[in-house]
């Protein structure tokens, strides 16, 4: 074992993970049907309401999304975790030099810190009903009034010192709020469906039918819309390989079927439950006023809440945005670390706060969420394909694994290259065609792979010995 991986609380992130260190499939059940029931789900569930999808499509395209999801990671990402049981930052240092897997962290980084402000968001919407507090509208980009700039202030910075105190703290908070949460996302779904009338499947179709025109701003999904955002808005995590770091601990390949209690209870269940709480509260009287009037009445998660189950809603929505966020910027913190190795991890983990504070300011990424965690799962999934690729086509196209450890190469202009190439080209097309971008995840993913191994085979003409 490395000196490193001793002085740093035996975490072996430089070192393949021991035999007694590995850890059965319920270790890892419990974590992702946490993890997946979470703020998010009350912004996403709503968001597909906007959307007009029909209730056939949101179903039958959340069982097939998700199980393709779930595919993913036991067949794409698994293997290769319990066969290298390395963390995702050490496989790609080994790849492409440690230069350019401090571009990724940057990235990471930024885009965590952007999630955890729309969780922020998420959370302000509870906290400001007692205040009486404005929501922001579907469409807005920008804070609404004082009130909004200093609720926001307020919770962004206790999230931020929560996150900044350290995993333990982070997980003793989560795993402590998770099961509840799931209890109540469960019980609210019932009440909403009691509220609304809705029975049995054919009173669901009555209340939500073939869906609708999409509510003003929002783009119209479909059965397709629903499979690849549900395939792919942990694209990240799974075919970018950032889970790398978690399956490593695995005993065997079987442990990624438990990624389906995280997809069906959060990512099914929860969205189905969040969306009817939107159902119900479209019937309000101030949503009846909005829709009169041609506006969209505002996905405010903790109105919603409220309307539904009361002083409990408010308290659901504060701490599922809370559970998110904490160990998003926890995360976001550690990526900005290994920029900056010497920097304190309390200061930068303060620092990935405080920006997540300021974006939460900006209701606009709650409120286009869908997009967003479209476009984060396409941003950072091509990188995983360089991992894939590698390991199953090296030897077929001649070229050496762990090219960067190997020559001494400290940034891999081959995956900077591929990574870029692909992401521009597909994010191009997704804005000037007006393509839904998780549409072009897969495409990007395969050809980030393909340049990889094209560039490769060119650029290491380098004898080693």
């Amino acid at each position: 074992m490395s000196e490193q991986s001793k002085s740093k609380g035996q975490e072996y992130e430089r070192d393949p993970i021991p035999q007694k260190k590995l850890r059965n499939w319920r270790s890892f059940l419990g974590m992702y049907a946490g993890e997946h029931a979470a703020g998010t789900e009350f912004m996403i569930g709503p968001l597909f309401l906007a959307s007009g999808v029909s209730a056939f499509d949101l179903i039958i395209g959340l069982i097939i999304g998700n199980f393709l999801a779930v595919l993913s990671w036991r067949y794409v990402l698994v293997p290769i975790a319990t066969n290298m049981r390395l963390t995702l930052y050490f496989h790609l240092e080994k790849i492409c030099g440690v230069h350019l897997v401090k571009v990724y962290n940057l990235a990471n980084g930024v885009l965590f810190c952007f999630l955890a402000g729309a969780m922020v968001t998420i959370s302000a919407t509870a906290i400001g009903i007692p205040f009486n507090m404005s929501m922001p509208a579907l469409d807005d980009v920008y804070p609404s009034s004082i009130t909004w700039v200093v609720v926001v202030l307020v919770v962004g910075s206790l999230i931020a010192i929560v996150a900044a105190k350290g995993y333990d703290t982070v997980s003793r908070f989560s795993n402590v709020a998770a099961p509840w949460m799931i209890l109540i996302f469960i019980a609210s779904g019932f009440v909403a469906m009691n509220d609304l009338g809705v029975h049995n499947f054919s009173d669901l179709w009555a209340v939500w039918g073939e869906g609708s025109a999409p509510l003003p701003g929002q783009t119209k999904f479909t059965l397709w819309h629903v499979i690849f955002f549900g395939w792919f808005c942990n694209a990240a995590m799974h075919i970018g390989m950032a889970d790398l770091s978690i399956f490593r601990f695995a005993k065997s390949n079987q442990s990624g079927w438990t990624t389906a209690g995280g997809m069906y209870i959060g990512h099914f269940i929860a969205w189905i439950s969040a969306s009817l709480l939107y159902a119900l509260y479209l019937q309000s009287p101030p949503a009846i006023s909005l829709l009169a009037n041609g506006s969209a009445p505002a996905v405010s998660p903790g109105p919603m809440a409220y309307n539904a189950i009361g002083i409990t809603g408010i308290l659901v929505v504060i701490i599922a945005g809370w559970t998110t966020a904490n160990p998003t910027i926890y995360r976001a913190g550690l990526a900005f670390q290994a920029i900056f190795p010497k920097s304190s991890r309390y200061k930068v983990t303060l620092l990935a706060g405080g920006i997540a504070t300021v974006a939460g300011l900006f209701p606009a990424i709650a409120m286009q969420l869908l997009d967003f965690v479209g476009l984060y799962g396409f941003i950072l999934a091509p990188i995983g394909a360089i991992i894939f690729f590698e390991f199953y086509l090296s030897k077929q196209t001649g070229i050496r694994r762990n090219y960067a450890e190997l020559s001494g190469t400290k940034f891999s202009w081959p995956v900077l290259l591929s990574w870029g190439i692909s992401i521009g080209l597909f994010y191009s097309l997704s804005v000037y065609q007006g393509v839904f971008i998780s549409f072009f995840t897969l495409p990007a993913w395969l050809l980030c792979g393909l340049l990889f191994l094209l560039f490769s085979k060119f650029s290491q003409n380098k004898i080693l010995q």
